[in-house]
């Protein structure tokens, strides 16, 4: 039996035991990866690359989506927002458009920032109470 790479086992292990908020933060940081690496690709005119890495920040952009509830108003703006984001993704692909892609960066960025945040301070309230949420 092949021996696993130890990062792809490190990265595995973080999903597999992350709380539902260290997910959310681990898509953020997936989608601003690829909108990078599409920009990239676009100095590069790697049309190939620059489409593989829209279409997965697209992807993150929909898990985000599902994920929401939506009996929450919060999620309802969010879900506006999120749709907003991934019309922007394929108008960025098909114009090969970095002023779309940094638009996009930006929210995908205040939002990662914020939800980093959030998990912040219910980690401080955790603790402060004992351990006890």
């Amino acid at each position: 039996m092949a021996m696993k790479n130890p990062y792809e086992q490190y990265q595995q292990n973080s999903v597999n035991t992350a709380s539902p908020g260290e997910l959310t933060l681990m898509l953020y940081n997936g989608c601003l990866k690829f909108i990078h690496l599409a920009k990239g690709a676009i100095a590069q005119k790697n049309f190939a690359e620059r489409n593989k890495n829209i279409i997965k920040a697209q992807d993150i952009i929909r898990e985000l989506m599902v994920t929401l509830d939506m009996e929450q108003e919060v999620s309802q703006n969010l879900m506006q927002l999120y749709d907003y984001l991934n019309r922007q993704l394929i108008q960025a692909n098909i114009k090969n458009d970095v002023s779309i892609l940094e638009e996009v960066e930006g929210f995908v960025t205040e939002f990662r920032d914020t939800w980093k945040e959030v998990i912040q301070i219910n980690r401080q309230k955790t603790f402060a109470n004992g351990g006890q949420a």
